[in-house]
């Protein structure tokens, strides 16, 4: 291992499963204090026994401005800066166009949108300049999905706030990246498809419609991750980098 983020303090939100739990656990093998968030305590503190290193886990939906509050006074209480930034938290559920809720759209702008957009500005004080950035954003950002339109719709703004952010952040040399995972094998995937045969089924469908033949692994989207993090992607700032197997390509 070459431990790129030795000694380096990193943010990961929504990190107790997917994705994030992925990101969690490399970015600790690399060395790196990492915090994560979580809105369940028992799910969080699985998450914090299973990634190990040095991990800390704070419960919060990041949604609310007082979680993410209480996220940066907990590295405050242990750090005095931060060098990543990973704001992953997010989800969303397939409703079509005539049966949206004013519920669901709420929700779902709440916890992708405005709980991105707050969880980056509130660790500004912390982050260091020079300090990178990344955002989750989706292959849907670019392409259509039935029954998806509200996630989607987030999906581009957070995609959009990397474009323009890169601009506010550019005297402190901060990067933002955004990074768009395609299809991926998590156990949110098999909920928005309904678990069961259901899910499978769903889940082969879409395989066959990926250049490389299958759908992606959290440990794949968590190595670029890594990359946009790095030093290695000093002169990386501001792209959508998908992950997806060929997906959106074609």
């Amino acid at each position: 291992m070459s431990r790129k983020f030795e000694n380096k303090v990193v943010i990961v939100t929504g990190g107790t499963s997917g994705i994030g739990l992925a990101a969690a656990k490399a970015f600790s093998a690399e060395g790196a204090s990492v915090f994560i968030t979580g809105r369940r305590k028992e799910v969080l503190d699985a998450a914090v026994a299973d990634i190990g290193g040095r991990i800390t886990g704070v419960q919060a939906d990041m949604s609310k401005l007082a979680d993410i509050d209480r996220l940066y006074d907990a590295v405050q209480q242990k750090h005095s800066q931060i060098d990543v930034v990973f704001a992953n938290a997010g989800g969303g559920e397939m409703v079509p166009l005539g049966a949206i809720t004013e519920e669901h759209y709420t929700r779902t702008f709440d916890t992708n949108v405005k709980g991105t957009l707050f969880t980056v500005q509130k660790a500004l004080p912390l982050l260091r300049d020079g300090g990178s950035i990344i955002l989750t954003s989706s292959t849907t950002s670019i392409s259509g999905t039935p029954a998806f339109s509200v996630y989607s719709a987030t999906k581009a703004a957070v995609r959009n706030f990397a474009r323009n952010w890169i601009l506010d952040l550019k005297d402190r040399h901060i990067r933002v990246n955004a990074i768009s995972p395609g299809v991926t094998d998590t156990a949110g995937l098999d909920d928005l498809f309904g678990n069961g045969a259901t899910a499978e089924n769903t889940r082969n469908y879409l395989a066959g419609l990926i250049p490389a033949g299958r759908i992606g692994k959290p440990e794949e989207i968590a190595k670029a991750v890594l990359f946009l993090a790095s030093d290695d992607a000093s002169f990386v700032n501001g792209v959508e980098l998908f992950v997806d197997g060929g997906q959106v390509q074609i």
